[in-house]
């Protein structure tokens, strides 16, 4: 299936209420309650959740408070990710005491590490508030336990004036070719705009202008040129009216030539568990090689995609090795296996004619019934595990290859339910797994290459 654009709702079940406050880790809610999400995609690719807002107030919203640090008008609180997470509960609380009686405001269905809440109508006495948040899947049931209370003036940002980039390429060894830019938007927003510029000694030259929706847009153009390179971001009302001002610069650096890349789908641009968009390390499998990758997956990318965009996409990084992992978008399709083998075979060629030591990652299974139920993609072929099996079977024949597939698969050959939140894509576990094996190989396999190239420190999730 080709680049097409596709939206589809799914309906969770969203815990509430009150946890045990013990810990920093974010205790299981008491109560629940319902919300619509609805489900943004890049090319043929479900990834992100974009967020239905819903908040609910105490009936009360008066009570002994702290006096106020200062008037908050917006407050914007933040936290680190956490792996397998698919949305967040933020609590706000009156004081420091943490029971359900305290409670003042609950924001349900947040499907990023961040919010901005209103709270104008509660004047001065927001200062004294505390916060606290709790991680959740996909069913809304918690993972860990809340957070600790913390007042509102810890870890926020208060009467924020335009909405926070969170993309994190500066953390990454490379930039992805396709980087999908994301944010926490203003409270209110409905769209935004986004805008790429080239930074020069003579000034800054404008790339790209982008439309986006709430929370993030893929980039359709790659980066290619080497070169310094800012975005922002601005939120609009649902006229298209700014309600806010540019966000501040993020930045990013194009470099030519790199040693080692990666050609691939969605599996290889990154993202997971439906919410992240890839421009996160946390479900780029990049992040968890020992050896530096340059990203040059596309999300939606059929094998014959990739050979599209070899000359385009591939040539400008001139690597002296490239791992190619493609095959997920043929065999859930109409592609049978034969064809996609002929297809890696013309891309073993094209790096054989350039100089590139081509190396072929098997590819990944999927599970049809998650697949169908959580993200409304449509089922694959009844025989999809026959083309799979085609594939890798010509894949481990290769001069150069690495198994990544068969700890991913269950004993139906189906991809594991407690390593995929939407059936198709491997989440936190997964491209962990990946790309230490993929990155373990690179190391074994060609030391005078992968010696000496300097690795960015891989971050640790979930502390």
């Amino acid at each position: 299936m080709k680049r097409l654009q596709k939206r589809w709702i799914i309906t969770g079940v969203l815990g509430l209420a009150a946890c045990l406050s013990a810990g920093i880790e974010p205790v299981a809610a008491e109560s629940a309650a319902h919300a619509v999400r609805s489900v943004k995609t890049a090319p043929d690719v479900p990834r992100v959740i974009a967020l239905g807002k819903r908040e609910s107030a105490s009936p009360s919203e008066t009570g002994s408070v702290i006096p106020a640090v200062k008037e908050i008008r917006n407050v914007r609180l933040e936290w680190p990710e956490r792996p397998g997470a698919v949305q967040y509960q933020v609590v706000l609380l009156r004081s420091e005491t943490d029971e359900a009686a305290n409670i003042v405001l609950t924001r349900d269905a947040v499907f990023t590490n961040g919010v901005d809440i209103n709270l104008s109508r509660f004047g001065k006495a927001a200062g004294g508030f505390y916060w606290k948040v709790c991680a959740q899947d996909y069913e809304g049931r918690p993972i860990g336990h809340f957070s600790k209370p913390k007042p509102i003036t810890e870890g926020s940002t208060l009467n924020p004036e335009a909405p926070k980039p969170t993309t994190q390429f500066e953390r990454m060894d490379y930039v992805p070719v396709y980087p999908v830019f994301s944010w926490i938007p203003v409270d209110g927003a409905k769209h935004h705009e986004v805008e790429v510029y080239r930074e020069n000694d003579w000034g800054d030259s404008l790339v790209h202008r982008l439309s986006a929706e709430e929370y993030d847009v893929y980039e359709m153009g790659g980066y290619t040129t080497p070169g310094r390179y800012f975005w922002r971001v601005r939120s609009l009302d649902e006229t298209g009216n700014p309600i806010s001002g540019w966000s501040e610069k993020s930045r990013f650096t194009v470099t030519s030539p790199v040693p080692v890349a990666a050609l691939g789908d969605s599996i290889t641009h990154g993202g997971g568990a439906m919410s992240v968009p890839p421009g996160y390390l946390l479900y780029d499998w990049e992040t968890y090689s020992p050896v530096p990758v340059k990203n040059i997956g596309f999300s939606g990318n059929t094998t014959e995609d990739m050979i599209e965009r070899f000359e385009r996409d591939v040539l400008p990084f001139s690597p002296r090795i490239l791992v190619i992992m493609g095959g997920v978008n043929d065999y859930r399709g109409t592609v049978n296996g034969w064809t996609t083998v002929q297809h890696l075979k013309t891309l073993r060629d094209k790096c054989d004619a350039y100089g590139i030591i081509p190396v072929f990652a098997t590819v990944t299974p999927i599970n049809p019934d998650l697949m169908a139920r959580r993200a409304h993609i449509e089922a694959p072929p009844l025989d999809w595990q026959v083309h799979q099996q085609y594939i890798n079977d010509w894949i481990m024949r290769q001069t150069y290859c690495v198994d990544v597939s068969t700890m991913l698969a269950d004993g139906t050959g189906c991809l594991r339910s407690n390593y995929t939140t939407d059936g198709l894509h491997p989440d936190y576990f997964g491209k962990k797994y990946i790309g230490e094996r993929i990155g373990q190989y690179l190391l074994r396999t060609f030391p005078w290459i992968t010696a000496g190239l300097v690795k960015k420190p891989v971050p640790v999730f979930g502390q």
